[in-house]
C-alpha cells in the first residue's frame, strides 16, 4: 500500500481518481482550494466508499501553507497533480489568471517535493499541447505545435518545466505526464460526477442542462469544420477509465525498475466522435430529443483530435474499456441526481 497525495482532489477527475486509488488498496490524501470544487464531494466519496478521506484546503500558490502541509506528511510516496484551471474559453478571456494559477502552483509543488525528498509525480496534462495537428491519430511522437488556447499553453509549458527538472535531477525525480483527451461520464453509482462553481463550458454538462430544462439555449460552436458532419471531433474518454490509468501509471512508477526520469503517455480511446454524434448518443440513451442552435466557432477549439494510446497499453497495461454510450448514460444519471439534490 502506498500513500498518494492528490492535488485538486475534490475536482472532477481528482475525486474519481481518489476512489480508484482507494479501491486499489492505497491510502489517499486530498488537497484542493475549492475554487472550482464542492466540499460536498467529500460526503459523496464517503457514501460510495464507506471511507472518510483526509482532506485539507490548500492553494498551491500559497507556498508557506503547502510547505507546512508536506512537512507533516513525510509518508507520501507519490503525488498526482490535478490542481489547475481548466476551461479553454475562460483561459482565452483571462489568460493571466491561467498562467499564474497553473504554472506557479506547479513550480511551488516541485520545489516543496524536492525539499521533502518526494520524487514521484504524475502530472495531469492534456491533448491540447499538440495544438492543431496535421495527422491523426495522435501519438506521443506527434509534433507539438503552439496550443490554440492559453489553457493548452499552460499544459505545454508545464511539461517543458517537468522535462527540464527531470533532466536536471534524473536520479531523484520520476515524472509521468498523462496527456488525456476529453474526459466525460460519471461514477457508475450515479453519486459522483462533474460539478462546477462557475457556469459550465463543456459539451456534456451544457447538453444535459438543456435536457433538464435548466438552460434555454444549447449551442453547437461551429458546423463548418473540415470533418464529416462539420462539427468538432474529439476522443471522449470515460472519467473512470482515466482514473484507473492514474493508478496504473503510479504503480508502474513505484514498482518497476526506473528507466526514465520523464515519460509521457496519451490516454484516449483511439476513436474520434463529433459533437453531433455525442448529441445523437444522448438522445438514444435518454429517449429525449434535443433542440440546439448552430453558432460561430469558439476561439481556442481545434477541429479534430483523437489518440493513439498504444504506448499506455504496452507499458502501463491500461486500455480504455467503456464506450460513448456508457459515458453519456453515466453522466445523465449523475446530472439527474445532482440537479435533484440542488433543488431540495
Amino acid at each position: 500500500m502506498a500513500t498518494i497525495l492528490i492535488t485538486g482532489g475534490l475536482g472532477y477527475i481528482g475525486s474519481h481518481t481518489a476512489l480508484a486509488f482507494h479501491e486499489a488498496g492505497h491510502e489517499v490524501l486530498l488537497l484542493d482550494n475549492l475554487a472550482n470544487a464542492e466540499i460536498q464531494t467529500l460526503d459523496r466519496l464517503k457514501k460510495i466508499s464507506g471511507k472518510k478521506f483526509q482532506f485539507n484546503k490548500v492553494d498551491l500558490q500559497d507556498d508557506t501553507k503547502l510547505r507546512n502541509y508536506i512537512k507533516i506528511h513525510p509518508q507520501i510516496d507519490a503525488v498526482i497533480h490535478f490542481a489547475a484551471y481548466k476551461s479553454v474559453s475562460e483561459s482565452v478571456s483571462n489568460p493571466i489568471a491561467y498562467y499564474q494559477n497553473n504554472l506557479v502552483g506547479l513550480l511551488n509543488l516541485l520545489r516543496v517535493m524536492q525539499e521533502n525528498n518526494m520524487g514521484n509525480l504524475v502530472f495531469s496534462s492534456s491533448c491540447s499541447v499538440y495544438g492543431e495537428v496535421k495527422e491523426l491519430p495522435v501519438t506521443e511522437q506527434t509534433p507539438i505545435h503552439k496550443p490554440v488556447s492559453p489553457y493548452g499553453n499552460t499544459k505545454k509549458i508545464g511539461e517543458e518545466i517537468l522535462q527540464d527538472v527531470a533532466q536536471a535531477f534524473p536520479d531523484f525525480f520520476n515524472i509521468t505526464s498523462l496527456r488525456y483527451f476529453n474526459p466525460i461520464g460519471a461514477h457508475e453509482s450515479g453519486l459522483l460526477g462533474e460539478t462546477s462553481r462557475t457556469a459550465p463550458n463543456n459539451l456534456l454538462p451544457l447538453l444535459m442542462q438543456k435536457a433538464l430544462g435548466l438552460r434555454k439555449e444549447f449551442k453547437i460552436w461551429g458546423n463548418d469544420y473540415d470533418t464529416p458532419d462539420g462539427t468538432c471531433i474529439r476522443d471522449y474518454i470515460h472519467v473512470e477509465d482515466l482514473a484507473e490509468a492514474h493508478v496504473k501509471a503510479t504503480e508502474y512508477a513505484l514498482n518497476k525498475p526506473k528507466k526514465q526520469a520523464y515519460q509521457v503517455f496519451n490516454l484516449g480511446t483511439g476513436k474520434g466522435c463529433s459533437v453531433l454524434e455525442v448529441i445523437q448518443t444522448f438522445e438514444q440513451v435518454s429517449g429525449i430529443t434535443l433542440s440546439y442552435q448552430m453558432a460561430p466557432r469558439r476561439q481556442g477549439d481545434v477541429s479534430a483530435i483523437y489518440a493513439n494510446a498504444q504506448l499506455a497499453e504496452n507499458v502501463l497495461e491500461w486500455k480504455a474499456k467503456r464506450n460513448l454510450a456508457d459515458m453519456v448514460l453515466s453522466a445523465w444519471h449523475w446530472e439527474q441526481y445532482y440537479q435533484n439534490k440542488k433543488s431540495k
